[in-house]
């Protein structure tokens, strides 16, 4: 069995553990929570549906009612499997402990996936006639309301110095 030699190189500092290690206090911990605020994923959902729903009316107004009910398709495809997913990770369930926590957001997003082709497959067959370019431009512009939501999302308290 062959070994590798170690490195000549000199040690960068990064690679370790830092020397000295205090963990904050509860005060610290509830300071720094309360500067970085969580987006609420029921807030991202209620985002999607209302620019969803002003998407529709704009569909409708310039291009008519079929346009309207294609694009209408795309916003469902991504807000009812985004609601699912939201109320999956908000469950007394999902909280029970860290590895319950990490295996329930990787089984609501399959299950968000799944829903989401599910609903796109089930537009197909349900709407006669339907616009695949404007199902697809509502589910693009919903889908970037994650980004809209963040932007706009609480803002942060300010931190006061609690070591002083």
């Amino acid at each position: 069995m062959v070994t590798i030699p170690p490195s000549k190189a000199r040690d960068s500092g990064f690679d370790g553990e830092p020397e000295i290690f205090v963990p904050l206090t509860r005060l610290q911990a509830q300071a720094l929570a309360q500067s970085n605020p969580v987006v609420s994923p029921w807030w991202v959902v209620l985002a999607q549906l209302m620019l969803g729903m002003v998407w529709v009316a704009l569909a409708w107004l310039i291009f008519g009612a079929l346009v309207a009910k294609s694009v209408a398709c795309g916003v469902m495809a991504v807000v009812l499997p985004a609601a699912l997913f939201a109320r999956g990770l908000t469950s007394q369930f999902a909280r029970a402990n860290a590895g319950v926590a990490v295996m329930s957001f990787f089984v609501w997003e399959l299950v968000k996936i799944v829903v989401t082709i599910g609903l796109l497959f089930a537009a197909h067959r349900l709407v006669k006639d339907l616009n695949w370019l404007a199902m697809l431009v509502g589910l693009v512009l919903t889908l970037k309301v994650y980004w809209l939501a963040l932007a706009f999302k609480r803002k942060a308290k300010p931190v006061q110095n609690i070591n002083a």
